[in-house]
């Protein structure tokens, strides 16, 4: 059952996550944690972590680790937590596939048509509204804590997440060597 639901899942944020994998994250979040609760907000913190890190692009990489979580949290061994990865993976990518073989052809006739231009114009605000959301989705108090929980974990998290924005963003530091800086500024707070 959790496979249908999985391929299900996947199949629908694939087919309705316009703009690339940031923008399924929030898709991805509002499924796999809020909705079915196969993962905690930890566990998808993790796997957005991974999946930025591992080659390829974070919404396949994001789908593979949430299925095999999920499977994996649901009770299952390893080869059936595998297969759910793959299960999730293969639904994300299936819609993008079937729209491209059927519109592939349809695009390259009429992408200069006023209405097509359109149609993407529009599609560019509701792109950047599901990366804000992502970002925001990610800033709780399991990956900052609070000033009152634990204000040193607080402050130092606030403090990497407004250097790593201004740092790519303003000084064009490069995001590999932003993401080096983050992650031994992460192992130094293991110790604190």
């Amino acid at each position: 059952m959790i496979y249908l639901q999985l391929f299900i899942t996947f199949f629908e944020i694939g087919l309705f996550g316009f703009g690339g994998g940031y923008a399924m994250i929030s898709l991805i979040q509002g499924q796999v944690v809020a909705r079915y609760h196969w993962l905690t907000m930890g566990q998808f913190t993790d796997v957005i972590a991974i999946s930025q890190m591992t080659p390829g692009p974070v919404g396949i990489n994001s789908a593979t680790y949430c299925g095999y979580t999920a499977v994996h949290n649901a009770g299952y061994n390893g080869f059936m937590a595998v297969l759910g990865s793959a299960t999730a993976t293969f639904a994300v990518v299936l819609p993008s596939l079937i729209l491209m073989i059927l519109i592939s052809k349809l695009f390259m006739k009429y992408m200069n048509t006023p209405t097509v231009k359109s149609i993407f114009t529009g599609l560019h605000p509701a792109v950047v509204g599901l990366l804000a959301a992502a970002t925001l989705l990610l800033l709780s108090p399991e990956n900052f804590s609070t000033p009152s929980e634990n204000p040193w974990q607080f402050w130092i998290s606030v403090f990497l997440f407004v250097s790593t924005f201004l740092g790519t963003l303003v000084w064009k530091v490069n995001p590999i060597r932003m993401l080096g800086f983050a992650a031994v500024a992460g192992l130094l707070l293991l110790y604190q």
